[in-house]
């Protein structure tokens, strides 16, 4: 007896269509109403997977071990719902489902060959993607000597064509305006960041994209892709290794930036209850890394990096940004590594990367031979780039090579970067605010020497941040008797939790009041997140007559200052910084309007950070010059006179100029001797002179 291979087939399919046509029928009629309603704008049935096992758990699980044949039933199947709008030779919605069971998203290091050929569900970074391409789906071939025609369906990499024509020929012709395309496109994912530990190296795999998912995913979003895991033919036959590739059916973001969060009412009101609290500021900086005692002001500042100012669009195109830039600069064993890794569990976007092993390509981008896409050589975005719309965390940035940590300038400023690589020219968005730490050259800081002679920072990077705070390890009996107490009660708090996880010992009501006053943030990470996404969402203040004028003020009492003392106190940066951070603080209290108790709150901010690191020692003063131009006012004032004293002196038509001479007329203009010999020091330095003979000094070629 002859069998009928598509009898068979229908026979055992026709279960899996009998069970979805009912399943379509009773859990999701309404929404195959709104797709037919909106087709072909809307083609995507999106399905739970967890009403599906609820409904049937044998098809659940048929889907997951065999989804080929499951999609195909449910795409047979809901053309016989029972909707009188449906129009069954018009209707091809694309079926994809979501939420799939725990056991079958496997971190991307532990997919192995038993996943092949099933539906399973990925996440990572999206690190790579090519351009919308056409892919063959339905090949449409001609014979070549008798013109007969064949439809051919293209389910592989490869194109199929038929083996031979009735008429015996083997030559054929693709009839392009006649075969079937759809878009397609290429993603590759790395594993999340966050699960690397040590020396691992990420694993990547790529995704293939078709129809209406393409064009869903940016460079940088943490995103969950379901699909097919898939093989892919060695390219030259004999070998036996194969590759892999996820052939996608359903894809959405796990990571958003802070203004894509879902927030319910519920949540909403909450958050609204929380911006009238008097103590509101108190709250969020006691849950910023409560482990941590102290450095409530630091804290603050990063909470407000978090909030952020406004960004502004300006009609000739400029922008004007309104991320908010923190540099910690510390002794070791401050806890500034821990703020980093702080405010990286709260902030929905980020990546934390150390400078010691971080390169300009690792942060900005880098060229590569295009063996991923479709040849030529194509840009891989680093670190600035996938943080974009949401924070960088730089740890140990002293450690990084200068070449390298210049490719921060731009970013850090306009937002973007620009890259000419392997003939490519482009420029990468890097809307992203940067939490960077550094440490003192010689271990620890000497409060009588300016700070950029101490740290291994350029001062034009130094410029760009808003705020600066130097994390003093301060002998203290008082302070150091309160950080012991705050450690040994977090140890203890840790020890007790274990022991009763292990020993399944419940903890008492007084236990885990303790514990929770000593570990717990005020706000938990979540709200936080919300919180922090609902203020940028739908605040954006305008800055008010009264801090207008607080703002100007002070702006312009720092300039006086300076003034009066023969220093530069602020310059426009740092007026631009106090406009972010009042911002920041008019969105802490969700309001529209910068009030002045926000200009007052960023004013002290601003004044801890000058106070902290541009104060000159020799006068007490602040001089924002220091950070500006890596040097003090007061030294730049006396490598100029020395200088021109050399220049004057040679314009007299001798040959060089005694040191002994330089050195009395600069103490008759009011510099010290040991000014002096420091300038002539830093001007040999740069090369500005040199001694040709001992005890004599003489301009270079360039100073003549």
């Amino acid at each position: 007896m002859e069998l009928n291979l598509e009898e068979i087939e229908r026979q055992e399919e026709s279960p899996y269509i009998e069970r979805f046509e009912e399943f379509f029928n009773l859990e999701y009629k309404k929404e195959i109403e709104k797709i037919i309603e909106s087709y072909p704008e809307s083609k995507s049935l999106i399905i739970d997977y967890k009403i599906l096992e609820r409904f049937d758990p044998i098809l659940a699980d048929e889907l997951v071990d065999n989804p080929d044949a499951v999609l195909e039933a449910a795409h047979k199947a809901i053309s016989e719902v029972n909707i009188p709008s449906l129009n069954v030779e018009e209707f091809k919605p694309f079926i994809r489902f979501s939420n799939l069971p725990k056991d079958s998203e496997p971190d991307l290091r532990n997919i192995s060959s038993k996943h092949l050929g099933k539906m399973i569900a990925v996440e990572g970074l999206v690190r790579q993607i090519t351009d919308v391409l056409p892919k063959l789906t339905m090949a449409v071939w001609k014979c070549k000597r008798c013109g007969n025609i064949y439809r051919v369906p293209q389910e592989k990499q490869k194109v199929i064509s038929p083996g031979m024509c009735e008429c015996h020929s083997r030559d054929f012709d693709l009839a392009e305006e006649q075969s079937g395309f759809s878009d397609y496109q290429k993603v590759q994912i790395q594993e999340p960041l966050e699960k690397l530990t040590g020396n691992e190296q990420a694993v990547y795999i790529d995704i293939y994209v078709s129809d209406d998912l393409v064009n869903k995913v940016s460079a940088g979003d943490k995103t969950k892709f379901v699909g097919m895991l898939r093989l892919v033919p060695p390219q030259k036959d004999k070998k036996t290794v194969y590759g892999r590739f996820l052939e996608c059916n359903y894809l959405e973001e796990t990571q958003k930036e802070f203004t894509e969060l879902d927030i319910t009412k519920e949540e909403e009101d909450e958050i609204r209850k929380l911006s009238t609290d008097t103590k509101i500021y108190e709250k969020l900086t006691a849950s910023v890394a409560p482990a941590i005692y102290g450095h409530d002001i630091v804290k603050e500042s990063i909470v407000l990096q978090l909030f952020g100012g406004v960004t502004k669009h300006l009609p000739n195109n400029q922008t004007i940004r309104g991320n908010v830039h923190v540099l910690l600069i510390g002794d070791p064993g401050c806890g500034k590594s821990q703020l980093l890794q702080a405010t990286n569990n709260i902030a929905p976007k980020s990546i934390y990367f150390s400078g010691k092993t971080s390169s300009a390509a690792g942060l900005t981008a880098t060229a590569v031979k295009d063996e991923f896409g479709e040849g030529g050589w194509t840009l891989k975005a680093g670190a600035l780039v996938l943080a974009s719309g949401g924070i960088c965390m730089a740890d140990e940035l002293d450690k990084m090579d200068p070449q390298d940590r210049s490719a921060l300038h731009e970013a850090m400023e306009q937002g973007m970067i620009s890259i000419a690589k392997a003939g490519i020219i482009s420029r990468f968005k890097t809307d992203t605010s940067l939490l960077a730490a550094a440490n003192p050259k010689y271990s620890r800081f000497d409060k009588f020497q300016p700070l950029l002679e101490q740290i291994e920072l350029p001062a034009s990077l130094i410029s760009r941040f808003d705020l600066f705070f130097m994390i003093r390890d301060i002998l203290d009996r008082t302070m150091d008797q309160k950080i012991s107490e705050h450690i040994l009660k977090t140890h203890q708090s840790g020890e007790k939790l274990r022991s009763s996880k292990k020993t399944g010992k419940a903890l008492t009501k007084e236990e885990r009041e303790h514990i929770e006053k000593i570990t717990e943030p005020q706000i938990n990470d979540e709200l936080l997140r919300k919180y922090i996404a609902f203020a940028r969402q739908n605040c954006f203040p305008v800055l008010s007559e009264d801090s207008m004028n607080a703002l100007s003020e002070f702006y312009v009492s720092l300039r006086d200052q300076g003034r009066n003392h023969g220093t530069y106190a602020a310059t426009a940066r740092q007026l631009e910084g106090l406009v972010r951070l009042a911002e920041a603080s008019a969105r802490v209290r969700l309001k529209d309007i910068v009030e002045i108790e926000d200009a007052e709150k960023a004013i002290m901010l601003v004044k801890r950070s000058l106070e902290d690191t541009v104060v000159d020692p020799e006068t007490g003063k602040i001089d924002i010059d220091i950070v500006t131009s890596g040097t003090t006012h007061t030294k730049q004032n006396a490598i100029s006179t020395t200088l021109r004293i050399i220049k004057d002196a040679m314009s007299e038509g001798i040959d060089m100029v005694p040191i002994e001479q330089v050195v009395a007329e600069a103490m008759e203009k009011g510099v010290a001797e040991d000014k002096v010999m420091s300038a002539l020091a830093d001007l040999e330095k740069k090369g500005d002179i040199y001694k040709p003979r001992h005890h004599y000094v003489k301009p270079t070629g360039n100073q003549k």
